[in-house]
């Protein structure tokens, strides 16, 4: 039987119910309160330093708050321990700013890592790695290591890592940061693909105003350190 103390009623991707989080004296949300459904395309934005990023942290489980409740798959994260928290945080896939690669190895290796200490073997995955890598453009830079890369073929080396796995949930920040327009457009029409193809959850934090109008998905704004959403559809209603 499961415990319902961990078990919510729901089997939403993420519910945030009146989340707080605070550093000392500093209020970074406030009883902050969200649900994105499973499937569901949700752009997030806000002022700088409005702390985007934390939210994003919280929903990935890297950071505890320290108010409310976070329930990720319908499981209430608070009384997880350690354990439960990891087997969560493999349905999910994480695009940092700070790309996380690791320098020694390839381009290659560092997209096939979640799936080799997933246990899985270079024979299954293989095809699947390179093709991903030709989608974002990386086709003839499957042997280049990171420091040799651009900053902007980096930022697709790490989100073809989070993809590789096919996760429930996909959460990026600012995964168009330091590409141009068109590159963005075609990591945006992956992302749209695996939303579409495979239900896969998608939160994308961003700043930019104009990537939310042509890809029209749902949209949380933060501000003060509260969350307030806006429908696709309301705002291409109002537009019209």
């Amino acid at each position: 039987m499961k415990d319902r103390q961990t078990i919510s009623l729901d089997e939403n991707s993420v519910r945030f119910d009146r989340v707080s989080l605070s550093y000392g004296p500093t209020v970074v949300l406030s009883e902050a309160s969200l649900v994105l459904a499973p499937g569901s395309f949700t752009f997030l934005t806000g002022p700088s330093g409005a702390g985007k990023s934390t939210l994003l942290r919280l929903a990935y489980l890297a950071l505890r708050p320290t108010g409310g409740e976070v329930a990720l798959f319908g499981v209430n994260t608070s009384r997880l321990d350690r354990a439960g928290r990891a087997r969560l945080r493999r349905r999910i896939g994480v695009v940092f700013q700070e790309f996380r690669l690791l320098d020694h190895l390839t381009a290659y290796e560092n997209v096939s890592l979640p799936l080799r200490v997933a246990g899985d073997v270079e024979k299954r995955y293989r095809d699947d790695v390179v093709e991903l890598l030709r989608w974002v453009g990386l086709g003839d830079r499957l042997h280049a290591k990171p420091p040799t890369l651009s900053g902007g073929e980096q930022q697709r080396v790490a989100i073809a890592r989070a993809l590789v796995v096919k996760p429930d949930l996909i959460i990026a920040d600012e995964p168009t940061g330091n590409v141009d327009r068109e590159m963005g457009d075609r990591l945006m029409r992956l992302f749209g693909e695996l939303n579409k193809r495979l239900n896969t959850t998608l939160l994308i934090a961003t700043h930019d105003v104009s990537l939310v109008r042509r890809w029209n998905g749902d949209l949380l704004r933060l501000s003060n350190g509260l969350v307030s959403r806006e429908a696709a559809a309301d705002r291409t209603e109002a537009e019209s």
